[in-house]
């Protein structure tokens, strides 16, 4: 709810978010999949990989942060 409401108030942001440990990490990757259906209705979620690259989120895959933004700034 804390992203909804943010882009609320800056619907052009990009939203940056990565644990401050892997197991935090892991736990932010556990959210967004498990509430990806309702997030993909506005939002896009790009995961960066081991390789430093930035993918489309894809369930399973591990991640070492999020990018986040409104559907329409793409």
């Amino acid at each position: 709810m804390t992203v909804y409401a943010f882009t609320e108030k800056y619907p052009e942001a990009w939203i940056f978010a990565t644990g401050s440990t892997s197991v935090r990490t892991r736990l932010y990757r556990m959210g967004i999949t498990n509430n990806l259906a309702e997030i993909n209705q506005d939002f896009k979620v790009y995961g960066l990989t081991e390789n430093g690259e930035w993918t489309e989120f894809i369930v399973g895959e591990d991640y070492e942060a999020f990018l986040i933004t409104k559907k329409e700034n793409i």
